[in-house]
């Protein structure tokens, strides 16, 4: 992964803009820029439909521009900072000019195949990219690699276990490498019987029992199916061979990556599970922040096991490293039924088990037409999401038929 240090001038603030900033990942963003404001420029905020809490965020960090992707919300939004002097904008189109609006710092939080021409809009500029949306790697990752390299921006893995695989592989030469594996804290069913998991609401499933995370993380948590997809996201930010990367279950957080070397040594990175230790190592890269995130007390935690994932209970894991060793457009497929199912299940239109099934079915379904390439633009990328979203809907209504 290549990487372009971009700094400000000597004494000049540096502008950031959070894409994605009423999230978790947003939030925990804003409250690391909110303890040295001396040291940051607010370019632009946006968010999904949050209206409220966008206007209270660009209010308190005095943001140039303020997007909402809700439409419907636009009139809210402009009432909220009406005399402020913050501009504000609604819609995708609006998305993607805040994102492409001129910073050092953009991160990439928005949830989803929705993040992906946002994304690629601030790559575009050069400047460093903190990535927290999976999805852009997963739908469309030789394209999004691509242009990160022709703009020459620094992409900054932010999730934490590709932020800790990047600072635990720094100076090792790629042929050094033997295995990578990402743990995964097993999710609130890692103990569950597939007869337990079939009764399971969205209630149990979003109690995850380390990291707070938004809704559909959550679930892919609860499913394994967000290992799957840091797999993927994997093999594209680091160039490792999918059958060298691997999946631990490790249910205290602590570890987040193992890296393993040809000469026997594990190189591991660990921190407590708080999101702010990523991103505060993707802001202040290469130097280091003093943040006020937990301390580990090794001793008091006193036990970190490992166990290899269940398969058969968690097939999510499974069909996704499939999908990434089939290439081609089988990641983008899964990434969109795997939306289209997770927002089923959410609005209890199915079981927590038919999340796998309709993704599994969907890329049976669509395998079965002309094979496809992996997406080599912005517009075959989204084409191709909306394709499989029309073939995962068709089969969730065939289920409810």
């Amino acid at each position: 992964m290549a990487l372009n240090p971009v700094k400000p001038e000597t004494g000049a603030k540096l502008r950031v803009s959070v894409l994605g900033a009423t999230g978790s990942v947003g939030e925990s963003t804003l409250d690391l820029i909110g303890r040295d404001p001396g040291r940051y420029e607010v370019i632009a905020l946006t968010a999904n439909g949050n209206y409220s809490r966008l206007a209270e965020l660009a209010l308190h960090h005095h943001a140039q521009l303020a997007v909402v992707a809700d439409p419907e919300a636009y009139n809210r939004l402009r009432g909220l900072l009406s005399g402020t002097g913050i501009k504000v904008a609604a819609g995708e189109a609006a998305l993607v000019e805040a994102a492409a609006m001129p910073a050092d710092w953009v991160m990439a939080a928005i949830v989803g195949a929705a993040g992906l021409a946002p994304t690629l809009a601030a790559v575009k500029q050069g400047c460093r990219i903190a990535l927290a949306n999976k999805e852009c790697l997963v739908t469309a990752g030789a394209l999004f690699k691509r242009t990160v390299a022709a703009s020459g921006a620094t992409l900054l893995p932010v999730d934490s276990e590709h932020c800790a695989i990047f600072q635990a592989t720094v100076g090792l030469p790629a042929d050094a490498i033997e295995r990578i594996a990402i743990t995964a804290s097993g999710g609130p069913f890692r103990t569950w019987s597939r007869e337990q998991m079939a009764k399971a609401k969205p209630a149990d499933a979003l109690k995850h029992p380390t990291w707070n995370m938004g809704p559909k993380i959550t679930i892919d948590s609860a499913t394994l199916m967000n290992k799957g997809l840091e797999l993927i996201e994997a093999h594209h930010l680091f160039d490792i061979a999918p059958d060298k990367l691997a999946v631990i279950v490790h249910p205290q957080s602590i570890v987040h990556c193992l890296v393993e070397c040809r000469d026997g040594s594990v190189m591991a990175q660990m921190s407590a599970h708080d999101m702010r230790v990523p991103i505060a190592y993707a802001l202040g890269w290469p130097d280091r922040l003093d943040v006020p995130t937990p301390r580990l007390d090794l001793v008091k935690i006193g036990q970190l096991t490992f166990d290899e994932p269940d398969l058969a209970r968690f097939p999510a894991l499974g069909i996704a490293i499939a999908a990434l060793k089939r290439g081609g457009s089988a990641c983008t497929v899964l990434n969109a039924a795997n939306e289209v199912a997770v927002a089923a299940y959410l609005d209890g239109n199915i079981g927590f088990l038919d999340i796998p099934a309709v993704v599994a079915d969907t890329l049976d379904r669509a395998e079965r037409g002309p094979s496809l390439p992996a997406p080599a633009s912005l517009e075959d990328a989204l084409q191709l999401d909306v394709s499989a979203r029309a073939i995962a809907f068709e089969l969730l209504t065939a289920r409810a038929a």
